[in-house]
């Protein structure tokens, strides 16, 4: 923060292009949305999905990806920052009445996240019927939670990913978002940990021993894991 930009390249960016000369005032992370506020008042937003991220580099430093797989580079006097394969590059004003952001809920990986207003938004934007895995997933509600700790939260709290919205009490609710949260920090200090049941179809729980099962779920199809006998 506090860098003036020396040179800045996108070459698909929507919206306004960043100058050079223009001060990085903060940056910012909201789930898989990256937001770098200039003091001009625009902020460039780079969503990662599944394929995008950011690499930082020494001016002169070799990159780990060809520079064809980098849809934006910024380059301050002692540092080169490059994302690589991001989906979605634009900019907006923080001033402008609606915003891209302005749909998205909280982020669990914030260590002052207020899980009660991510419930709060489950009743907003989920409808009775939704299977709650699929629910986890949908940003308006809350950021950060992807495939992987989707099951993986779910697996901790015992719910069957399968079940409606309406059938959980908000109890369940709360602890199911109080866990996303917790394990999404903890992923940020060991990326490594061991999982539960994500990545591990046909293995044995390592509470009971049941094979874990796998199944498409949700309007994207994405694979859910989970035990069917810890979490009937």
């Amino acid at each position: 923060m506090g860098k003036t930009v020396r040179n800045f390249r996108a070459p698909k960016i929507e919206g306004e292009r960043p100058h050079a000369g223009s001060t990085i005032e903060t940056v910012e992370a909201v789930g898989k949305h990256l937001l770098i506020h200039f003091d001009d008042g625009l902020t460039l937003q780079t969503h990662m999905m599944m394929s995008g991220s950011w690499h930082l580099y020494r001016p002169g430093e070799r990159w780990q990806r060809p520079a064809h797989m980098a849809r934006v580079v910024i380059e301050v006097d002692d540092w080169v920052a490059v994302c690589f394969l991001a989906p979605v590059v634009r900019s907006y004003r923080a001033a402008a009445p609606r915003t891209p952001i302005d749909h998205l809920g909280v982020d669990l990986c914030r260590a002052d996240v207020d899980v009660d207003v991510a419930v709060q938004r489950i009743a907003r934007f989920a409808a009775p019927d939704s299977e709650i895995a699929a629910v986890l997933l949908d940003q308006r509600i809350a950021c950060g939670v992807g495939n992987v700790w989707k099951s993986e939260s779910l697996f901790v709290e015992r719910i069957d990913p399968f079940r409606s919205v309406a059938s959980l009490t908000d109890d369940e609710r709360v602890a199911l978002l109080a866990t996303a949260a917790r394990q999404l920090r903890a992923q940020i200090t060991s990326p490594t940990s061991a999982r539960a049941v994500y990545g591990r179809r046909g293995q044995p729980c390592r509470r009971c021993g049941t094979p874990i099962a796998w199944r498409p779920q949700g309007p994207h199809r994405r694979g859910t894991y989970w035990c069917p006998a810890c979490q009937r």
